[in-house]
């Protein structure tokens, strides 16, 4: 029983070391664990808030800002345009405006291009909004794993009404999840 407890405590002091050790001062990108088991055990580096280099512009709302240009980890950048985008909470996707702001009413007008650094393994992203600071009247979109290159989907994202819009976007089965803030006028 003595060497159990001695193991245990060596094991705990090993953790203790390795998590006081882990704050020096190298700066690393954030990270965070893949979602699904059939994706690679490799960390998904996030795009961070505000992006190093990025210019934040006008017309944001909520807590969601507007940034053009800036460093981009390299899942957000195959092959993307260079207009303004937002990125979402947590820095796992990120959507490329193609029309700002964004029209209220019926589809058409708006597009957006999501970009995202867990894989889809084929599933759709799946989103669902209603207006910040209530719960409806709801809004919702979806888009097909159909397109390339990158983890990309192509949206038309709409609201019924003006305002600024929370939606809570998808995938993977709805294992992994992210929120973004949108201004419909």
């Amino acid at each position: 029983m003595e060497g159990v407890t001695r193991f245990a405590a060596g094991v705990a002091l090993i953790m203790l070391v390795v998590a006081c050790s882990s704050g020096g001062s190298a700066r690393h990108a954030p990270t965070a664990p893949t979602s699904s088991p059939t994706t690679s055990a490799m960390p998904v580096v996030l795009a961070e808030v505000p992006p190093v280099g990025a210019v934040r512009m006008a017309g944001n709302c909520g807590t969601t800002a507007i940034f053009q240009g800036g460093s981009l980890p390299d899942w957000a950048t195959v092959n993307a345009p260079k207009i303004p985008y937002v990125v979402a909470t947590p820095g796992s996707a990120l959507g490329y405006l193609f029309n700002y702001p964004l029209k209220a009413g019926p589809p058409g007008s708006n597009k957006i291009l999501w970009y995202v650094g867990i894989p889809r393994d084929g599933d759709p992203l799946m989103a669902v909004g209603h207006p910040l600071g209530a719960a409806i009247p709801i809004a919702s979109f979806s888009s097909e794993a159909n397109s390339s290159p990158g983890e990309i989907f192509p949206s038309g994202p709409t609201a019924p009404s003006p305002g600024c819009w929370q939606f809570t976007l998808t995938w993977l089965n709805g294992e992994h999840h992210v929120a973004v803030d949108l201004l419909f006028t």
